[in-house]
């Protein structure tokens, strides 16, 4: 038995031994660069070629070449995002989001709108959806980009990206989407699904941290962001990580090799974590049940307690979670996509996120359980806070509760 219970899997995972395994020569005995034209490196860049035709294939790419390799799915969202943006001005400045999307989709529209580009934000419903018929009716003679994300990091919304994928190519837009949580877990074809850029990352799926993809159609012009040698197609200069790409196509490898198993588990832990943490008086589930879910995800509001206090208690019983503070733990601001769902802002901070990987156990989902009602009995038994009356949240369905001070405070 593990001395912890790791259950911050949506941050990343642990590396698998076999993917491990795989990355090793390309440190050691095949370190040639892949620009090389001697032995080790025309060896290092076949390593490169085989890896991207494996995720490649995937995601159904129609050919090798719209493989992109990146150090992270961040400075992919940034290329496909500023690449696209720079590069097709004369075509409009006009581009559709949502407002659950990462941080790294965020803050590049963020500068975009600081430079002249019109972003229009889509609100979402109670669960994290977005409306397809919103994102058409937003569209605009100007619009050029959608990107909305595929399965949320934080509520594990899965947006129902071939319906938005069609609306967009139906009106003529190019769809972007960051898809690092769902690659692995939830079925993606980018031919299907009308997808032109996507991003992704390896250590979401046990694989290796620094690297990343971005997946761009042929015929979607983006524009460099860095200069120097013609590496990635001529893209994205910079060597190669050799030994990150190999980890990544390994890991993807091994995680669509066991799909269906791992998914059933994953699901099996997934549901039994909600059904016996919403037994806890005071709490509720943010995000959608069910198959609209990503199989890794819960996240659940415990009225009347700060999820950091949570966190820190569960963290000195060898738990490790994450709380529902804006995406750098370290924030004090409640996460926007928290406060996009309805809930206010000390039900946002009472937020925690379990996230699930194929190793953990339902042994651990076990200990889990029993830790959190400690801990939510011990915390709630320290605060000035008592129920008083429920109330529902307006627009969202959702039932929460007030709080009244105690007299003599």
């Amino acid at each position: 038995m593990n001395d912890y219970i790791y259950m911050d899997n949506n941050d990343t995972t642990p590396l698998l031994p076999e993917v491990f395994d795989a990355m090793k020569p390309y440190f050691m005995n095949k370190f040639g660069n892949p620009a090389s034209l001697h032995a080790l490196g025309l060896e290092a860049e076949n390593a490169i070629n085989d890896a991207r035709h494996r995720l490649a294939v995937q995601i159904g790419a129609a050919d090798d070449d719209e493989i992109i390799f990146t150090s992270s799915a961040t400075e992919a969202n940034n290329f496909a995002l500023f690449g696209f943006a720079y590069e097709n001005l004369r075509k409009g400045r006009h581009i559709i989001s949502s407002k659950v999307e990462h941080n790294a989709v965020i803050n590049p529209l963020k500068r975009l709108h600081s430079e002249g580009f019109d972003v229009t934000f889509i609100p979402v419903d109670g669960e994290g959806f977005v409306d397809p018929d919103d994102i058409a009716r937003a569209v605009r003679s100007d619009t050029t980009l959608v990107t909305i994300i595929h399965g949320n990091h934080e509520i594990g919304t899965i947006q129902d990206i071939p319906a938005i994928g069609k609306i967009c190519a139906e009106k003529g837009v190019v769809f972007h989407t960051d898809a690092a949580q769902s690659f692995t877990k939830v079925p993606i074809n980018v031919i299907d699904d009308n997808i032109h850029l996507m991003s992704l990352n390896a250590h979401k799926f046990h694989g290796p941290k620094g690297v990343g993809l971005l997946y761009r159609r042929k015929g979607i012009k983006l524009r460099k962001l860095m200069e120097g040698a013609p590496q990635e197609n001529n893209l994205r200069p910079s060597t190669e990580n050799v030994p990150g790409i190999i980890g990544f196509a390994e890991a993807a490898d091994i995680a669509f090799a066991e799909y269906e198993e791992n998914n059933a588990h994953m699901i099996a832990l997934r549901d039994s974590l909600i059904d016996e943490l919403l037994e806890i008086p005071y709490t509720k589930l943010n995000g959608p049940p069910g198959n609209r879910r990503l199989p890794t995800n819960v996240d659940i509001t415990f009225s009347y307690i700060e999820g950091e206090a949570i966190l820190m208690h569960l963290s000195q019983r060898g738990i490790y979670v994450s709380s529902g503070s804006a995406c750098s733990s370290k924030a004090l601001t409640p996460s926007v996509v928290l406060t996009s769902i309805g809930l206010k802002h000390e039900q946002a901070h009472g937020a925690i996120r379990f996230s699930l990987s194929k190793l953990n156990t339902m042994e651990e989902v076990d200990r889990v359980v029993d830790a959190v009602n400690e801990v939510v009995e011990l915390l709630r038994s320290m605060t000035a806070f008592i129920p008083e009356e429920h109330s529902e949240v307006e627009g969202t369905g959702h039932t929460f509760y007030k709080k009244k001070k105690e007299e003599n405070l």
